[in-house]
């Protein structure tokens, strides 16, 4: 089956029924069903809520994942209808970024290439790459890129080897030296 609409404009029955016959439907994208709770304006916020909650128990491993693939849809969803202090919202945002780094570990994903990490999200307008999906790793142009605080950093790795390549050289020229005086 489909469901040969925006999930934004379902109602709250049509919501209820499609999460419970989710099975049946083969373009259920559940990336868009998390984003549609957010986007719908025929939801009250009691129903988005209780539409959030049973999307969570139904895909709670999507959910999950939402954390790295669309974390400020992750925070809206999970801080809905909720009043947060500036000092709540950036704890929340910081055990965001402990369960992505979490996931990828456990995980053992190499590649950090997700959602809207990997999207050129440009301030120009008339950018022709803005929303585009590119790579991380091989163009500068992707926004954000996903880093943590124990990553290392590349730059450093390199001055290192030029350090310790030097401190190779003044060995062997001092114990050269050495020899060539006896």
């Amino acid at each position: 089956m489909k469901i040969d609409q925006r999930l934004n404009t379902l109602t709250y029955q049509e919501y209820n029924n499609l999460l419970s016959q989710r099975q049946k439907y083969t373009d259920l994208n559940t990336l868009g069903l998390f984003r549609s709770i957010l986007e719908n304006e025929k939801l009250d916020l009691l129903q988005k809520i209780a539409i959030r909650d049973q999307a969570m128990a139904a895909f709670h491993k999507t959910f999950g994942f939402l954390q790295l693939k669309d974390p400020v849809t992750y925070f809206e969803l999970t801080t809905l209808g909720q009043q947060l202090t500036v000092a709540d919202e950036a704890q929340r945002w910081a055990d965001i970024r402990a369960n992505q780094r979490k996931i990828l570990s456990d995980k053992k994903l190499r590649h950090r290439n997700f959602g809207t990490y990997s999207k050129h999200i440009c301030w120009d307008d008339t950018c022709p790459l803005n929303g585009v999906m590119l790579q991380q790793d091989r163009n500068k142009r992707a926004v954000r890129p996903m880093s943590f605080c124990f990553d290392k950093n590349q730059h450093t790795v390199r001055l290192k080897a030029i350090a310790r390549k030097q401190d190779r050289k003044f060995f062997r020229q001092s114990t050269l030296s050495q020899f060539d005086e006896k």
